[in-house]
């Protein structure tokens, strides 16, 4: 379990600058210099994620939710001690009975194109990509957000706090009179009709196939909706390259106008939530933190008012958790259970060597046939190396690694959790500040 909490009452001090501060200015930096054909990518992801759909090798809904259950709860245990689960490993013996369409998911790891080649002929050369390929290309379609390892500065002047929902993370669709919704790791979750824009075969349908609309959402199992996180194209208009702040506006102003948010009927077979979004001052913190809600909360996100819709991991996107708010502070085992030692997934490289999600990966142990065991060290905020027990390969259902931020976020859970206090004190001092400031 977590360590002990410090006192409620603990006065928040900042570093000086840390290592993941230094990442979001330079994901700062990245936006303001480098900018990508986005309303293409938008037009072909909408395109692609019909033609795709139809695909035989993809699973029935039914058979996805069983297999999401198993991804949502992969253990995690303390860093003094790893306990490895190995993403496209390649140990004939370790292989489950569904042996070869592992291999064909494995395969598809390898010739699918990376977060950075999914632009221009990259992004034309995947949705010629059936299967597990198919699935391998829509995984790597969603922003993911890093662990809050520390405060951002001026937090309550350029973020925003969401509180957000537990359930299956996933991009829906609307396209060419129908709605489809796809998981984290590309797989089909539903295929429907909607009244989004263009999102079902109605007689009151107007636009062509360039009318389309693809949205960021949670699927909250227990009332049967979709929460919208975020909105990244809008009736054929992309949204990729806009600030949160703007996203934001068109979700709250545009959702409700096509009637997504009515109660479900024929041909709006889910109903549509806008997810509550803060200013990250004392009060909105409050409210995201334990605020009635209409859905089960599952920790807190973060959002810099300026960062762009990103794909991959983004230090301008964060998520922040605590055992009050959220059921799965510790990851869990498949039985619920906190492992007494940390579990992470990392990836098997070609080299031998497994690491993380991130770009470039962060390099934590060997792995030859033998599995060799070294020892952890901690430089600069970052695991170097582990000492590793491997468990074996990853569900099929598991598209990435762990990232570096969630490993150490889950070390600190169990040792010096970062608290909701630091936070509300990290505000305070801002406030001060910008008092100070005026009065000068």
């Amino acid at each position: 379990m977590a360590g002990p909490h410090a006192p409620a009452g603990r006065v928040h001090k900042r570093n000086t600058i840390s290592d993941q501060q230094k990442r979001r200015e330079l994901a700062l930096k990245r936006q303001t210099e480098s900018r990508r054909d986005s309303q293409q990518h938008a037009r072909r992801l909408a395109a692609s994620a019909l033609s795709l759909s139809s695909s035989s090798a993809e699973e029935p809904a039914e058979f996805n939710f069983r297999q999401e259950e198993k991804v949502h709860v992969l253990p995690e245990q303390p860093l003094d001690e790893l306990t490895i689960t190995a993403v496209n490993d390649h140990v004939d013996e370790d292989l489950p009975p569904q042996a070869k369409e592992e291999e064909e998911e494995e395969e598809a790891a390898s010739t699918v194109p990376n977060w950075k080649r999914l632009d221009g002929a990259g992004f034309q050369e995947a949705t010629k990509l059936k299967g597990a390929r198919a699935r391998q290309w829509f995984a790597r379609q969603l922003m993911l957000p890093e662990w809050m390892l520390d405060i951002p500065p001026r937090l309550n002047r350029e973020w925003y706090v969401l509180p957000r929902p537990a359930g299956k993370r996933c991009l829906v669709v609307s396209s060419n009179g129908t709605t489809v919704s796809r998981l984290r790791n590309g797989r089909i979750l539903h295929y429907f009709p909607s009244a989004l824009p263009n999102g079902a075969r109605t007689k009151n349908v107007a636009g062509t196939g360039h009318t389309f609309c693809i949205l960021d959402c949670i699927f909250h199992e227990a009332d049967q909706s979709y929460y919208v996180i975020d909105m990244i194209c809008w009736r054929g208009y992309s949204l990729y390259d806009c600030s949160a702040e703007f996203r934001f506006f068109w979700l709250n102003s545009k959702l409700a106008e096509t009637g997504a948010c009515d109660p479900p009927s024929t041909y709006h077979r889910y109903q549509f939530h806008v997810v509550p979004i803060y200013d990250c001052d004392r009060a909105g913190l409050q409210d995201a933190y334990n605020g009635p809600l209409p859905y089960i909360r599952d920790g807190l996100l973060f959002y810099n008012r300026h960062a762009h819709y990103e794909l991959g991991l983004t230090p301008l996107c964060l998520v922040w958790k605590d055992e009050n708010c959220s059921q799965y502070f510790l990851d869990t085992d498949s039985n619920g259970i906190v492992p007494t030692q940390q579990h992470v997934v990392l990836e098997l490289q070609e080299d031998g060597t497994v690491g993380t999600i991130d770009d470039p990966p962060v390099i934590l142990a060997n792995m030859p046939r033998q599995f060799l065991q070294q020892g952890l060290r901690i430089i600069d905020g970052k695991p170097i190396v582990a000492d590793v027990h491997f468990q074996g390969a990853a569900t099929r259902g598991r598209a990435f690694a762990d990232s570096c931020s969630k490993i150490l976020f889950q070390y600190a859970a169990r040792h010096s959790p970062l608290i909701f206090e630091d936070l509300l004190s990290a505000v305070q001092s801002d406030d001060e500040e910008k008092d100070t400031i005026m009065e000068g």
